[in-house]
């Protein structure tokens, strides 16, 4: 049997469950990356709140990334179904609430708690709606796959969720121009009302897994506890959440740097340019990374990813920013697939569920830091000296890799 006939096979081989809980997801990106691509120039320039519009925007997405860990409480609770029908119920509702914050018929309900608190409140609201969907989709996909069908069931998983990194920001530059601002936020707000029907009459609850462990709340903070006192981990995923940090620019400072130094106004399609390489590479990424260690790939996609900024320093014109965008992204390619499995071989044996469990914590706390880095960016350096932020994000970059070789050398190697 030839490639492209075992190919058909084994997509045919996934069932309706599958091929649903896959369209929500591609549905919901296209709302939450649209809705992303804006949200810091929305909170900045049409909201007010200039000086903190990355840092909120950072805050929000951080939440979004931490929270999943407890949010696998409820999927385990009240079952992936009613789960995703709250999670799009909560983002229908946030997005609408967060849209309300700049547009003039609300404003005095805003004021009415203030701006900031308003802000603030209903991005909470909003992000523990997105800490809700990551369990119930990867749940799904992963009951409705087998042994065999399990690698290819997640490569169609992740490659949906980078169409939707590619596309949403791109509907977002239309609606925002056609529109306005706040109909991106709008839309995302409708896309996930009706997607929060579609899950009523299509989703069904998949097969239970009874070999997977029920979570609870107090099982999820004593794994907390585990993760958290074991120092050399802590420290390891600190280092590697710089990588976010630099990643992270892209939405929350790239669009300012667009709009106010290089008076480029179609932001959203730079905001895009990382997912379609993604896309791209993952094509024969297998192939060049299939010879090369966990470790030398993520070396060797730090620096490539640290090092894409300097074009920007250089040149500062909007080519460089897409160039440099690609070459992160190149880096990004070798460097996130292999954090995994370098964060399993971290992980004691016994343990390692419990590990992986909080692999995405880097995430969360590199766009955290991201956004009040961007801010800070942006007071200091935008109008003065612009070429400096990318000569310091590159730094980050390169004394991190620095810093990774060192821990892997000292403590890894040296323990092991």
């Amino acid at each position: 049997m030839g490639l492209i006939a075992r190919l058909q096979a084994s997509i045919k081989g996934f069932n309706r469950l599958f091929w649903i809980a896959n369209t929500l997801e591609l549905f919901e990106r296209f709302a939450f990356y649209g809705a992303k691509a804006v949200l810091a120039v929305f909170i900045a320039k049409t909201v007010g709140l200039d000086n903190e519009g990355a840092t909120l925007a950072g805050s929000f997405t951080s939440l979004v990334y931490a929270l999943p860990v407890i949010a696998g409480v409820f999927v385990d609770r009240y079952g992936f179904r009613k789960t995703l029908m709250a999670c799009f119920a909560i983002f229908s509702i946030g997005y609408f609430l967060i849209a309300m914050a700049g547009m003039q018929w609300s404003e005095e309900i805003v004021a009415v708690v203030g701006k900031r608190t308003y802000v603030i409140t209903v991005l909470v609201i909003t992000a523990i709606g997105g800490s809700l969907i990551k369990p119930c989709i990867v749940g799904t996909v992963g009951r409705t796959t087998n042994a065999d069908s399990r690698t290819l069931g997640f490569s169609i998983y992740y490659s949906l969720v980078n169409l939707g990194g590619a596309i949403g920001p791109v509907l977002a530059y239309f609606i925002r121009t056609g529109l306005g601002i706040e109909w991106v936020l709008i839309t995302s707000s409708i896309t996930s009302f009706l997607l929060m029907i579609g899950t009523y009459f299509f989703f069904s609850e998949p097969d239970a897994d009874q070999n997977a462990e029920k979570k609870t709340f107090g099982k999820v903070f004593s794994d907390m506890i585990v993760v958290f006192t074991d120092g050399k981990f802590m420290l390891f995923l600190l280092i590697f959440s710089s990588f976010w940090i630099m990643f992270w620019q892209i939405f929350l400072l790239i669009p300012f740097y667009a709009i106010e130094i290089l008076h480029f106004e179609q932001y959203e399609f730079l905001e895009s340019v990382d997912a379609w390489f993604i896309i791209f590479f993952s094509l024969f990424s297998g192939t060049i990374l299939g010879g090369w260690k966990p470790f030398r790939s993520m070396i060797f996609g730090f620096v490539v990813s640290s090092l894409s900024w300097l074009l920007i320093a250089s040149f500062g014109n909007t080519f460089s920013v897409v160039v440099a965008i690609i070459f992160f992204a190149l880096g990004e390619g070798f460097s996130a697939p292999r954090y995994y499995e370098y964060v399993n071989s971290l992980a004691p044996k016994s343990q390692t569920g419990t590990y992986m469990g909080f692999a995405f914590l880097p995430v969360a706390i590199g766009a955290l830091a991201s956004g009040v880095l961007a801010d800070w960016f942006r007071r200091e350096y935008m109008t003065t000296n612009p070429s400096m932020i990318w000569i310091i994000l590159a730094s980050i970059g390169i004394v991190s890799t620095v810093l990774l070789i060192a821990y892997d050398r000292l403590l890894v190697k040296k323990t092991s």
